[in-house]
């Protein structure tokens, strides 16, 4: 057995977590299961397998900046449900 129950209850009081007795006991089990499996794991050769970081190609979907002209103020303001000279008038938020 690679991990023993006081091993889990010290873990659960690290994680502030009360454990019933027969609780302690299943994860210590489930736990025991799981260290067993990554065991099994660490004995295969991955030598020529090649590190990723996806499991899938991920492209980058940014584009490139572009300089282009920007609206007017009146243009931008147009469809302001309320405005204060030149700005967008907005609800209050912060007391």
């Amino acid at each position: 057995m690679k991990i023993n129950r006081e091993e889990v209850e010290y873990v659960a009081h690290l994680a502030r977590l009360a454990l019933e007795p027969e609780e302690a006991e299943k994860f210590t089990g489930q736990l025991d299961q799981i260290l067993q499996y990554f065991e099994k794991l660490a004995e295969l050769d991955t030598s020529e397998v090649e590190p990723t970081r996806h499991a899938i190609a991920i492209v980058n979907a940014f584009r490139e900046d572009e300089v282009k002209p920007s609206y007017d103020s009146g243009t931008a303001l147009a469809n302001a449900p309320a405005r204060h000279g030149s700005f967008f008038r907005v609800p209050k938020i912060i007391e």
